[in-house]
């Protein structure tokens, strides 16, 4: 996954209005491209098919396929596509967290050997 700090320094009026852009813009492009990169293959998976659901996709070897839309639409896209990213992304944590404890519990139940 890939990550344009470049947007970040283009709406200064909503930067104003918005704390979480402003924090990103105080951000190093190393620290952006390392949480960006962070993302699981699977989580790219689910979103390449969430993205490809909304704009819809036929099969390229077929048609020849062209979306137009503006500039409002493509940002509540990208939107969704970052939302549906970080939802997913704490839901892997939760999944990983919670089998991380069913694992140590099960540790804990099993009988000493030294016994």
């Amino acid at each position: 996954m890939v990550f344009n700090p470049d947007f970040l320094s283009s709406d200064t009026d909503n930067a104003q209005a918005n704390p979480l852009l402003k924090y990103l813009q105080h951000q190093s492009p190393e620290v952006l491209a390392r949480v960006a990169k962070s993302v699981s293959p699977e989580i790219k998976q689910i979103i390449s098919h969430n993205v490809q659901g909304l704009v819809g996709m036929l099969p390229g070897e077929h048609f020849n396929v062209q979306i137009t839309t503006d500039r409002e639409n493509l940002a509540g896209l990208l939107a969704s596509a970052m939302m549906t990213g970080y939802f997913l992304r704490q839901m892997e944590q939760r999944m990983q967290l919670e089998e991380s404890l069913l694992s140590s519990m099960s540790l804990k139940h099993e009988p000493d050997s030294d016994r």
